[in-house]
């Protein structure tokens, strides 16, 4: 009658299955990122010469403890004291430590806020 052979067959193709779903998943999401590389260079080219805009106006605030509003920062904000901008990137320092953000995420630079008696804002909207 059932010799054991044919027990769990249709499991097997089941796994097969499901392994080649993956697999395709996995080769169609690299080729999304590859096309939104290609993208974005290809946006950059176009835009070369807004870059520079942003960077001349960004120079004004060297030596500023200021705001930074990027598009990806999970905060959407960084503070710090700007130290140099670079080509593409800013340089700032806070607390000793320098990080470097990208031009093209920032949307708003700012001073940082100061009251009437030269002090720093708690509270920033």
């Amino acid at each position: 009658m059932n010799d054991g052979k044919n027990q769990g067959g249709g499991m097997d193709s089941v796994y097969f299955l499901l392994a080649l779903a993956i697999i395709l998943a996995l080769f169609w999401m690299v080729k999304q990122r590859r096309i939104a590389a290609i993208r974005h260079v290809l946006n950059r080219k176009r835009n070369s010469g807004k870059d520079k805009v942003m960077e001349e106006l960004a120079r004004q605030f060297i030596g500023k403890e200021c705001i930074i509003y990027t598009v990806t920062s999970t905060d959407s904000s960084i503070q710090g004291t700007v130290k140099d901008v670079t080509d593409g990137g800013i340089v700032l320092e806070k607390d000793g430590n320098v990080e470097a953000v990208n031009l093209e995420y920032v949307t708003r630079i700012r001073e940082y806020p100061r009251n009437a008696k030269g002090k720093r804002k708690t509270i920033v909207f």
